[in-house]
């Protein structure tokens, strides 16, 4: 079955992966260790990206199962932060979505995002223009590794999932998109996707 689609996650695929760092100035504002951070951070993370609950919720909630009381200023301090590590463009990422793009496929962003990003990003974020189709967790209420936001996302690109090539950081994401016949690939770099895609025949 010939490629159609090629599908990017957005969170260190487009992205230059987080800094570190990032993780231990907010869990420093908070006045925990970054384990005791991480471990309500993530677990959070879900809801927020589903869109059920805003940014502000979201570090609330994180604060009031650490029995940590911070102010709203500091509260929006952290947040920025959060927000401002995932600003960082991969430019070989994009290079290769737009030989993507050139070569005549289809060209699509699928990512588990909340609405504050999203609503920042497509503003300024040009690489939100290029795609064809974008799908985003917080406007479906559905989150990867779900199977019904990857039943949506071939129901908008109107092909087969075997038509459907997709990259995400992720290998519990990858495993949910193989799971309906999706060509999932772990993503590792952008030479690397490239290899992946000329190896299924795709032309660039």
């Amino acid at each position: 079955m010939a490629i159609k689609a090629v599908v990017f996650d957005y969170g260190q695929v487009i992205t230059l992966p987080q800094d570190p760092k990032v993780i231990d100035c907010l869990a420093g504002r908070a006045g925990v260790k970054r384990e005791e951070f991480e471990s309500f951070l993530w677990p959070l993370r879900s809801e927020y990206d589903r869109g059920t609950i805003n940014v502000k919720e979201y570090y609330k909630k994180i604060l009031f199962n650490l029995n940590v009381s911070l102010d709203d200023k500091s509260i929006d301090e952290m947040i920025e932060i959060d927000l401002s590590s995932w600003k960082n463009i991969n430019p070989e990422t994009v290079a290769l979505m737009e030989e993507v793009k050139k070569a005549g496929y289809l060209l699509g962003i699928l990512s588990n995002m909340p609405y504050d990003f999203l609503a920042w990003a497509r503003k300024h974020v040009s690489v939100f223009s290029l795609p064809h189709i974008g799908l985003f967790s917080c406007e479906a209420g559905l989150i990867k590794p779900e199977k019904a936001i990857y039943e949506k996302l071939l129901s908008m690109l109107k092909i087969e999932s075997g038509e459907l090539v997709f990259f995400d950081d992720s290998a519990e994401n990858i495993n949910g998109a193989r799971a309906l016949g999706i060509k999932a690939f772990l993503w590792e770099c952008p030479s690397n996707a490239r290899r992946e895609l000329l190896s299924l025949g795709v032309k660039l």
